[in-house]
Parts: structure tokens; C-alpha cells; sequence
């Protein structure tokens, strides 16, 4: 079964028009994923220190972290 009238591979791909799809889009694929991981990672920091904000605005005096730290 053929997708693209191939039925041998035993040819010189560069007389091949595209063996893979969205072939010559790589840049733009590398500078979405690029963007995503720098969104994920300011997000991601984001949440964290609001989440650190928030356990340290609950337990103002640090009484639940020393019986954590002594319980161990």
C-alpha cells in the first residue's frame, strides 16, 4: 500500500518530491515548540511561587515546618 505511487525504496530521495509531511516546515515548528517551552516554564514558575506565597502566608510563623523538620 502506497501513498505516494513508491513501490520501492530503493531510489535517490532527492528525485522524490516529500517523504515526510509538512516537509520544509521545521523553522516555524522549532520556534512554536521553542515559545511553548519558555510559556511553560515562566508559567510553571509563576504557579510555584504563588504556591510557596500562599504556604508561607498560611503558616506565618513556621511552627508547621519545625514539627515537619523534627518529625523526621
Amino acid at each position: 500500500m502506497s501513498t505516494n505511487g513508491m513501490s520501492d525504496w530503493a531510489v535517490d530521495l532527492k528525485d522524490v518530491a516529500a517523504v515526510y509531511p509538512f516537509q520544509g516546515s521545521e523553522v516555524l515548528l522549532y520556534l512554536i515548540g521553542l515559545a511553548f517551552w519558555i510559556f511553560w516554564h515562566v508559567a510553571q514558575m509563576r504557579t510555584e511561587a504563588t504556591e510557596v506565597e500562599h504556604e508561607m502566608d498560611a503558616d506565618a510563623s513556621g511552627d508547621k515546618a519545625r514539627a515537619a523538620i523534627d518529625r523526621y
